[in-house]
């Protein structure tokens, strides 16, 4: 298989192993990875790590970029880099583009970007959003795939077990406070953290279902496909060292010891490894070409009712196309559906 796959937060535990695997198994591909601090000294043990990876396949082509989403800038600079590399024939075509990256304030209440934006929105989906349309026109036209990251917890319906608060967005239509909140309540940063984050994974179900319609619409770009996947509880994450209570660290401490017993039961947790190959086979095996849709894992699965039955959707779209002055870019699908 030959082609780029673009995956952002590629020092996160679940890309660390994508890339490993990516390049394990498909030794054509071109890896671009993006990392947020690529020139820190000393290299984080997760950049060595990549680096370690890069040595292993001599043979494969792993790029580490360093690009910061909360600057909307940035983001859109490294967009452009890599559309003149592939126009000019110095990158194949983009085959798969994996939306990674994801960032949460569980501790420290509200965080902004550069942009003056919320960051957790900004970081998972609206920068996310911007790229992803900023690279369409350079994608394989003929089996391109787009892959978001979804969680369960992106259906308001669906109970958090690790807070009190999920999914929900603002009820009288301004959206607008998805990037610019009001202050958070004293005492409630953690839970308003947790409702932050399951929004902007809501936001990114929501935007694989909008962007699978226009797809579908646009002649050129109608193979081109989006997924959003649900990589499950992951039981070793280093991301779970964050969390303020000890009984949400403990029990995943107990999850991760428990696991080898828990998957003959249920497949919601999963280790890095199981998370990795799920989501390196929605962005590279041929049985998912030309699939669409939601999945848990590598099973296919509704989203929640609010992402196919209400508007609501398509307003997000159209906002968010207004907070990234996507109008600027010529993109080459449309703001509203005709």
């Amino acid at each position: 298989m030959e082609g780029t796959v673009i995956i952002t937060g590629a020092s996160g535990s679940m890309a660390i192993e994508a890339v490993q695997q990516l390049l394990h198994t498909h030794s054509h591909l071109t890896v671009i990875g993006t990392v947020r601090n690529a020139n820190k000294c000393p290299k984080s043990p997760q950049l060595l790590r990549l680096e370690s990876i890069r040595r292993q396949y001599p043979e494969s082509r792993l790029i580490l970029e360093n690009v910061d989403l909360n600057s909307l800038k940035d983001v859109r600079s490294f967009a452009d880099r890599m559309s003149s590399k592939v126009t000019a024939g110095e990158l194949p075509a983009i085959s798969a583009i994996i939306c990674n990256a994801f960032t949460w304030s569980l501790e420290h209440g509200q965080q902004f970007s550069s942009d003056h934006y919320e960051s957790t929105f900004q970081v998972n989906h609206l920068a996310h959003y911007l790229l992803v349309l900023k690279l369409l026109p350079t994608m394989n036209r003929k089996s391109g795939r787009i892959i978001m990251l979804g969680s369960e917890i992106h259906d308001p319906q669906h109970h958090n077990p690790l807070s009190g608060m999920g999914a929900s967005l603002p009820t009288d239509g301004n959206l607008e406070e998805l990037i610019k909140p009001g202050p958070d309540p004293p005492g409630t940063e953690y839970d308003m953290g947790w409702r932050r984050y399951a929004n902007s994974k809501l936001a990114n179900v929501m935007f694989m279902h909008s962007l699978n319609k226009r797809l579908q619409n646009d002649k050129l770009s109608s193979a081109i496909t989006a997924i959003a996947m649900d990589p499950g509880a992951i039981v070793d994450s280093r991301a779970h060292q964050i969390h303020r209570r000890f009984t949400n660290r403990l029990v995943f401490a107990m999850m991760r010891f428990l696991h080898p017993v828990l998957a003959l039961f249920t497949h919601r947790f999963r280790t890095t490894t199981e998370s990795a190959r799920d989501l390196t086979a929605l962005a590279t095996d041929p049985k998912y070409q030309s699939v669409r849709g939601y999945f848990d894992g590598q099973r296919a699965m509704a989203p929640a009712a609010v992402v196919t039955e209400t508007e609501i959707p398509e307003a997000l779209w159209s906002e968010c196309w207004d907070w990234t002055k996507m109008e600027d870019d010529g993109i080459c699908l449309p703001k509203h559906m005709l």
